[in-house]
């Protein structure tokens, strides 16, 4: 079982306005599942976010970081992932990488969020590092990420998100 969502952000935490704008720079529509109903296609379960198609679907009590790693998968994977995407984003480890330090990235264009809170929440929530933590990773350790991000289009020169879709 995850941790206590009382422990990070959560949609509900936030204007759902700033996400769904995010997430439409990159396609996907934010649609919000009834609170205690089950969320279609969250790989995890329990109030962690889901995939279909273009959709990201979650409930009021979902974890932005789980709301930003699902976005990032949606945005890491090819286009042919992309078009039979059900649950499953699939992937390698490297981009698994990629997704988590573009997340840290995204969290940083929502004013309400912020590259702070996100390292703290991906803590918090258990992720796992080799060096320890959320911050010494992509502080320290990431370097490969964001080539691999670099190298996919996904974030430009300055290290900032491109908006763009793997292709």
């Amino acid at each position: 079982m995850p941790p206590d969502p009382d422990d990070v952000l959560c949609l509900s935490d936030l204007p759902c306005e700033p996400v769904a704008h995010l997430l439409a720079r990159y396609g996907l529509t934010l649609r919000l599942v009834p609170p205690h109903e089950p969320i279609p296609g969250s790989y995890w379960g329990d109030c962690e976010a889901g995939l279909i198609g273009d959709a990201l679907l979650a409930r009021l009590d979902t974890p932005l970081h789980s709301v930003l790693h699902e976005v990032c998968h949606y945005i890491c994977m090819d286009a042919q992932r992309r078009a039979g995407l059900n649950r499953d984003a699939g992937g390698d480890d490297i981009e698994e990488c990629g997704v988590c330090y573009l997340q840290l990235l995204l969290a940083a264009e929502l004013p309400q969020c912020g590259l702070d809170r996100a390292l703290t929440d991906m803590d918090a929530w258990g992720y796992s590092f080799r060096l320890g933590s959320a911050r010494a990773w992509f502080e320290d350790d990431a370097a490969d990420a964001h080539t691999w991000l670099l190298e996919h289009g996904l974030v430009r020169t300055d290290g900032r998100p491109s908006f763009a879709l793997r292709t």
